[in-house]
């Protein structure tokens, strides 16, 4: 045990000698979160502060094209600008100035209201409802209508999916009025009797999860503070590992060996000192989610009732990213190996555990590469306390292979060391 705070003791003095290195371990990762927590936050709100400035070209001047423009202007998301030229609102957009021109062809109104009252004459008639004396008039061709879409090349598949959809929905339901009022028309004598209910008959309601009689609703805080925590966590991989590298090229190790210290030990005590590392980090990103986030304009991180479960996955999520750092430091033999490797990995751990992009929407091939991702296990198991409430219990799954995870690497490591300085 002497031995263990020995080495303990040692590393803790080489890293406070130090000062600009611990600043980055501290101030980065702080910043880190901050800045993406702002700029994602607005995709987390219900309604947006800000809205999307978007041209609109009315060719129509008619019904359709007025409850086009009144929908996108009450959906708090758009902010509608009229112009009078499609090329003119294409080059605008092709350019980047603008996300979006929505181009409204011309005659739509009325060519929809002949389209529908062609089709509903022609279904009434089929059941003989019209008057057999009435001469059949030849049907006028009306071709059908588009809604153009000019999207910035620069813009995202979700944008314009979601976009698309909205559009097409808005446009299915003027559709569907059109064809209840001609029915309305045709069948009653009685221009003020409803016969037809216009309304909805289906519609959707999200169920949240409740916590007393209060909806958790997820925010932007509770989704980036555990995942760039976490990826600040693994970062500790790369002044461990140049840390190890260096005391092995300036002959510290081989000093150590001539003592009664085996490299367990030593590994020991650069755990200890790392892992505190680790949990101060956790504990400063919790507090900028709970204290600062609010002076910013940003959700406060409720950890209410989750400070134990939230340190005990930071624990173990510590002591799996010290593991890859000392199974790194061990095997690479200079500073130019260990510190572009271990840095390049993070990142390459965080994209496959679902921090860069949710796991769901990768490739099935990649789906289950995340899932020897120990990044992936943290995060979920992460989200597991802030989003889905759960008890410790139900993170021991992911707590068992964090923790063997380190002690795989651990072995690994310790074998490797003593293959190699093996007489």
């Amino acid at each position: 045990m002497h031995k263990l705070w020995a080495s303990t003791y040692k590393e803790f003095l080489l890293l406070t000698r130090d000062i600009g290195g611990i600043a980055i371990l501290f101030i980065m990762p702080i910043v880190l979160i901050i800045t993406i927590t702002i700029i994602q936050d607005s995709s987390f709100k219900t309604i947006s502060d800000t809205k999307i400035p978007i041209l609109l070209v009315n060719n129509d001047n008619g019904r359709v094209s007025e409850t086009i423009i009144s929908s996108l202007t009450a959906s708090n998301t758009f902010q509608v600008i009229q112009k009078d030229k499609e090329q003119e609102a294409r080059d605008l957009v092709f350019k980047g100035n603008y996300q979006l021109a929505i181009i409204i062809p011309e005659k739509l109104s009325s060519d929809l209201d002949k389209k529908v009252n062609q089709n509903v004459e022609g279904i009434l008639s089929k059941f003989r409802l019209e008057e057999e004396e009435k001469e059949i008039q030849p049907e006028e061709t009306i071709l059908s209508k588009e809604v153009r879409l000019y999207f910035d090349p620069a813009t995202q598949l979700t944008f314009k999916s979601s976009v698309k959809n909205g559009i097409d929905k808005m446009i299915s339901k003027i559709e569907t009025q059109s064809i209840y009022k001609a029915f309305h028309e045709q069948v009653s004598e009685d221009d003020t009797e409803v016969i037809f209910e216009t309304d909805n008959f289906i519609s959707f309601k999200e169920i949240v999860p409740k916590q007393g009689d209060k909806e958790i609703i997820p925010n932007s805080a509770q989704h980036n503070v555990p995942a760039w925590t976490l990826f600040a966590i693994f970062f500790i991989i790369v002044p461990l590992s140049i840390n190890i590298v260096k005391e092995k090229n300036q002959g510290t190790f081989v000093r150590l060996r001539t003592n009664p210290v085996s490299y367990a030990i030593v590994l020991g005590g650069k755990t200890t000192v790392y892992l505190a590392v680790c949990l101060i980090q956790f504990t400063l990103m919790l507090a900028i989610g709970v204290f600062l986030f609010p002076k910013l304009g940003l959700p406060t991180l409720d950890v209410s009732g989750r400070i134990f479960n939230l340190f005990i996955v930071a624990f173990f999520a510590g002591l799996a990213a010290i593991g890859l750092g000392l199974l790194l430091g061990t095997v690479a033999k200079t500073q130019e190996q260990s510190a572009p490797f271990g840095a390049t990995f993070v990142v390459i751990l965080a994209a496959l555990g679902g921090v860069w992009v949710p796991v769901f929407v990768m490739p099935k091939f990649m789906q289950l590469l995340s899932n020897i991702s120990p990044m992936n296990w943290g995060l979920n198991a992460f989200y597991d306390v802030f989003l889905r409430n759960a008890s410790f219990i139900e993170l021991v799954p992911e707590i068992i292979l964090l923790l063997l995870f380190f002690i795989i690497t651990a072995l690994i490591s310790i074998v490797y060391n003593e293959k190699k300085n093996a007489v």
